[in-house]
């Protein structure tokens, strides 16, 4: 029985390298591979061309995790690198400008 050759590569980025294949279709594509292994009716051969193909899965799924969690954590440290509402100190008297309050009306004005 041959095994199913699919095309999974993803677009190409700047910064990825060679094309990885998409999380979820690398994700979907294990499932399958745990699923015929599980069966135990494959051929030793075809056992090991799908363990192969899992172990270079998994490391291309570990590594999208990682890119992703960097991204996560460039996008916190710049959020919180810029000042919000709640970075400046309470107001204080002090800060406050200075109030004139009109003159209250004379008698006999």
């Amino acid at each position: 029985m041959a095994r199913k050759q699919t095309d999974h590569s993803a677009p190409q980025t700047a910064t990825a390298g060679p094309a990885l294949p998409d999380f979820e279709a690398s994700m979907d594509e294990l499932e399958q591979i745990v699923e015929r292994l599980e069966a135990g009716e494959l051929s030793l051969e075809q056992s090991l061309g799908d363990f192969e193909r899992g172990v270079h899965l998994t490391r291309a799924c570990q590594q999208a995790l990682q890119q992703a969690e960097l991204r996560v954590q460039q996008l916190v440290e710049a959020d919180a690198a810029q000042p919000g509402p709640n970075d400046f100190p309470p107001a204080t008297d002090s800060d406050a400008p200075a109030r004139t309050l009109p003159d209250a009306p004379r008698d006999g004005a």
